[in-house]
């Protein structure tokens, strides 16, 4: 299988401070793949190491299956890259930033005239190019990073927390913006902590702590990898003993918590048994006014997996 990204126990130190802590990470091909981990966790450290601007303390990391190596330049014209929260020049114009850029890459000015013009209607800002960055929202600017990063038409996009400091509004925006990037065939590595960014548009993710791999699966299997059956929860009309009752002699059910007129009940199966369920609520004299089934978030595990490493060894 070809991936985008290898790496093989990939460490980086720093004094006694470990960093990235033998990272072994596989990124397949035209995917979105999301780097999750909470804030110090070594995402923009490893993002740092792939893009060749440090070099780690051991281990090996491949991109496009080349090894990555500090002093090897020309490599780096396959990928594109933003920088959490970039800073740009105020008081450039933002065609004319793209146009600087696309000098620094090598573009021949037609390659620059061509592909400037589609950049920035890609990333939404037709009309806008002509503005001083110092007048773009902090959306905006992170729409012209993310452009930037497109220039030269790279195989890999690498964007190291695209939302941060964002309303939600620039969110959305953002989070459109990647899935219109997928389209064109690219493979994105996308840093983040906002899991609920994450979730609406990756394929895989990989969740890291203290550097060290937690997780690494697709989407569908890190949601679920330690979510039990999904909680069911009932609001009635009136909450009665005889329907707590009846539900909890179920068999299938392993826990009921009474709140109110609602009851949250944990079942030992992942089958539906729903329907079960409210067979026996009504059949207890119980008028069900609402029913919803609700799984194991990728947060909800997120939050499992790094609190259950907190007793691991600090680094």
């Amino acid at each position: 299988m070809d991936y985008a990204i290898e790496t093989d126990h990939l460490t980086k130190n720093y004094n006694s401070l470990t960093a990235v802590n033998e990272l072994s990470l596989k990124v397949k091909k035209n995917t979105i793949h999301g780097f999750l981990g909470p804030n110090g966790a070594g995402k923009t450290t490893t993002i740092k190491i792939l893009v060749g601007l440090l070099k780690p303390t051991s281990g090996s990391a491949k991109v496009l299956g080349e090894g990555v190596h500090v002093d090897n330049a020309d490599s780096r014209l396959k990928i594109g890259y933003m920088p959490e929260l970039p800073k740009f020049p105020k008081h450039l114009k933002g065609s004319e930033l793209l146009d600087i850029y696309g000098q620094m890459y090598g573009m021949t000015s037609q390659e620059r005239a061509e592909q400037i013009p589609k950049l920035i209607d890609l990333v939404g800002l037709k009309g806008r190019e002509g503005d001083l960055i110092g007048k773009y929202s902090k959306g905006m600017q992170q729409r012209i990073g993310i452009a930037q990063a497109l220039l030269g038409e790279p195989e890999l996009i690498i964007l190291d927390e695209p939302s941060i400091g964002l309303d939600p509004v620039g969110m959305v925006e953002v989070r459109e913006l990647v899935k219109a990037i997928s389209k064109e065939g690219m493979t994105i590595f996308l840093s983040s902590h906002l899991l609920f960014e994450v979730e609406q548009i990756c394929d895989n993710v990989t969740i890291i702590n203290r550097g060290s791999m937690l997780a690494s699966d697709t989407l569908q299997n890190v949601s679920g990898m330690l979510a039990g059956p999904a909680m069911i929860k009932i609001e009635l009309a009136k909450l009665s003993d005889a329907v707590v009752s009846a539900v909890k002699k179920l068999p299938f059910i392993s826990d009921v918590l009474q709140a109110g007129t609602t009851l949250r009940i944990q079942p030992k199966t992942h089958d539906d048994v729903r329907a079960l369920v409210s067979k026996e609520v009504t059949g207890a004299g119980g008028i069900i006014v609402g029913m919803s089934q609700k799984a194991s978030s990728l947060e909800d595990v997120f939050i499992q997996l790094v609190n259950n490493d907190k007793g691991g060894k600090k680094q």
